[in-house]
């Protein structure tokens, strides 16, 4: 019996400059993440711009020569696989798409919350999993649908994101010409110390990860050569700006050891705008429309990584059900639908084990994010080795400074991503975290149980065939 999977479908030219702008906007700018990294206080500025200039800008120059040099579907799946073979491009594809799925469930969690704290604040937790749950299948509904009209999600979803920050900032300098700083910026505050509020540093890299996603379809883009290098110039200057300005005016309102990670964004909305009728109006809807964007960058990820994950299964690294594409669509059903079945059954697991929105939240998002950082190390080191074993291929774009620089960049992206990864299994004054690193080591067991399994059968069907 024949297990392949279909035979890939024509996928229809339907991404321009302006949609991958926006999609890679929608991808990396998270506001669920910036009570995360506020909470490290006011060093988190130092730490967004020094990270911003030897961490951001030298990926963002990366994914810009590796999307034009290699614009195959798949993207990350493609480029690890033509570097280090089938079986890592496999487990960097593994890690990239069963992240997303235990990412959703930890960004509908914090979605739960803060619908609660806006409209029911009795909401148990028992029914904000059932929202996330609800919200899963709908991110997984989007996804069968086609790209040109599941697109508009992460469009829209990074407008209004830039209409709540640039509503924050503004908000924050009126707020503090009155208030003052809750947290004054000074030198000596800027300077970065090294206590507990260093697992947060993490989040900050987490934060600027992402330019690589709308590669996954690159079948997809209208001419990929010329906008993937200006749509990630102009998309990494939106990103670095209005996370560095956000994370200011969060400071601006909160003390740094009172940020709480589900409920912050709101508890600054109420504080800039609130007080009145017509500000706590503002405010609510500032609040529904920082909702929107947690399903946009849901469903944004979701896209791009079900398309990598398909493409891996369509080669056959993984069960031919994983690689199952709409008939007439070409879109990935069959990795939409088994990403929806795992974020259900870890809400339900881990929800039957937390107490608190923000303790399922933060465990979630931690074991989510250790999975995520892998895919990421491979990817620059990947490009690193295909300079070194594919030097004449035409580059549209290349990164400047040669070869020698190329594997400098390589290395040091690689290093710090290492370092965040370990930064959030092993916290300095609090120690390893084991339900972080047990959770990490299943999922990715699991995986590699699936990619192994998978290889065997290929080979077996192989051999018989011939």
């Amino acid at each position: 019996m024949d297990t392949s999977a279909a035979p890939p479908v024509t996928h229809p030219k339907t991404l321009g400059q302006r949609d991958i702008v926006l999609f890679t906007v929608s991808a990396i700018l998270l506001l669920d993440t910036l009570a995360a990294g506020a909470s490290v206080g006011v060093s988190a500025v130092f730490w967004w711009l020094l990270l911003g200039t030897v961490f951001f800008v030298p990926y963002a120059l990366i994914c810009a020569e590796m999307g034009t040099t290699y614009p195959e579907q798949g993207g990350l799946y493609a480029w690890v696989r033509d570097a280090f073979g089938r079986r890592w491009a496999s487990r960097a594809t593994w890690a990239y798409w069963v992240n997303t799925a235990v990412w959703i469930t930890a960004t509908f969690i914090l979605f739960a919350g803060v619908f609660s704290q806006m409209f029911m604040p009795e909401l148990s937790l028992g029914a904000q999993i059932g929202i996330g749950i609800a919200l899963t299948w709908l991110v997984v509904a989007v996804n069968v649908i086609t790209l040109d009209i599941g697109k508009w999600v992460p469009n829209v979803g990074a407008i209004v994101k830039m209409i709540v920050l640039v509503a924050i900032i503004g908000g924050a300098f009126f707020y503090t010409r009155e208030h003052g700083m809750a947290n004054p910026l000074t030198l000596e505050a800027l300077r970065p110390t090294w206590d507990t509020s260093v697992q947060y540093l993490s989040v900050i890299i987490y934060g600027m990860l992402g330019f690589e996603l709308a590669s996954a379809g690159s079948e997809e883009m209208k001419d990929p050569a010329r906008d993937v290098p200006r749509a990630i110039l102009k998309s990494g200057l939106i990103i670095i700006v209005a996370y560095t300005l956000a994370t200011i005016a969060i400071l601006a309102a909160i003390p740094a050891g009172e940020i709480d990670l589900v409920e912050g964004l709101m508890d600054t909305l109420n504080l800039f705008f609130g007080g009145t009728t017509l500000g706590n109006l503002f405010a609510l809807s500032l609040g529904v429309g920082a909702l929107l964007t947690f399903f946009s960058n849901s469903v944004t990820w979701a896209l791009g990584c079900n398309r990598a994950m398909a493409e891996a299964a369509i080669e056959r690294e993984f069960p031919a059900l994983l690689g199952k594409e709409h008939p007439t669509l070409g879109t990935p059903t069959g990795a939409a639908l088994m990403m929806g079945v795992i974020g259900t059954v870890l809400l339900l697991f881990y929800g039957l084990t937390t107490g608190t929105n923000e303790d399922l939240f933060w465990t979630l998002f931690t074991v989510s994010a250790t999975i995520f950082l892998i895919p990421y190390i491979l990817l620059v080191l990947a490009f690193g080795q295909m300079r070194r074993i594919d030097p004449d291929r035409p580059r549209p774009y290349r990164v400047p400074g040669g070869d020698p620089f190329a594997r400098l960049l390589s290395g040091s992206c690689a290093s710090i991503l290492i370092i965040a990864l370990i930064l959030f299994i092993y916290v300095p004054g609090w120690g390893m975290q084991w339900p972080v690193f047990l959770g990490a080591a299943v999922v990715l067991a699991i995986g590699e149980i699936t990619i192994r399994v998978t290889e065997k059968v290929r080979h077996a069907e192989e051999q018989n065939s011939t």
